[in-house]
């Protein structure tokens, strides 16, 4: 693990297990000396908690833990950790057909209807990170287009009132195709990640299901333990 990352999630933990007095952070200096980094990787260390909205640094102060933070299951990923100005999306195709089975299954449809199936490359810091390919119902989202999908959907989604209410997400490893490769700029067979995301309405229905295949992909969780899930995993000897 490189050090800025243990620092990050050694922090997480602490601020987790509320080690910090009144939410105050040791100085840059102190911590560099207790993790035996240098102050620049101190510095970054701070910079990405921040940029995920965990700590604030006050001037003439110091730093602190938001008071407004709260613990998510997903603390951050190589995306979210990542400010939206500096996140941008590239559209590389748009297609509409009729739901397979399959479709019908996850979008919970009675009968055949139009989906919308696009695909784009998500960009951090201008280097190519992630190739999303979604899938989305036309009876919903009629008016999806190239200019909406180098947005932001959740954006779109709640432009048409609807109210987002959770993610269901799937990691599994993978290698790249040929096509994935060219794109990501990557050997072909390089390992990479899949992930796959069902995202849920308030109302329990699923309004996009997408893919998304990443290389150099991080995440850290926090979660709590469940002693029901736990008990009911143990076998009887």
């Amino acid at each position: 693990m490189k050090k800025r990352e243990f620092v990050i999630q050694d922090l997480l933990s602490k601020i987790y297990q509320e080690q910090f007095k009144e939410g105050k952070l040791p100085n840059q200096r102190t911590m560099a000396q207790s993790y035996q980094v240098s102050r620049y990787t101190i510095q970054e260390a701070i910079k990405t908690l921040e940029e995920i909205g965990i700590i604030e640094t006050i001037q003439g102060s110091g730093m602190y833990v938001k008071k407004q933070f709260q613990m998510n299951p997903l603390i951050f990923n190589t995306l979210t950790r990542t400010p939206y100005e500096r996140i941008s999306s590239k559209f590389l195709s748009l297609e509409k057909k009729k739901s397979t089975p399959e479709e019908e299954q996850i979008f919970q449809l009675d009968s055949s209807e139009d989906i919308w199936t696009f695909e784009r490359v998500r960009i951090v810091d201008y280097k190519i990170e992630q190739i999303e390919c979604s899938k989305m119902p036309v009876s919903m989202f009629p008016d999806l287009n190239e200019k909406i999908i180098e947005q932001s959907i959740q954006e779109y989604v709640l432009s048409k009132k609807y109210s987002i209410s959770h993610y269901i997400t799937s990691y599994s490893p993978t290698l790249l195709t040929k096509k994935q490769s060219e794109l990501l700029m990557s050997k072909r067979n390089t390992p990479a990640m899949r992930i796959e995301n069902r995202c849920l309405l308030k109302n329990g229905k699923v309004y996009e299901y997408s893919e998304l295949t990443a290389i150099d992909y991080t995440c850290t969780y926090i979660t709590p333990f469940n002693k029901k899930g736990h008990q009911a995993r143990r076998t009887t000897i």
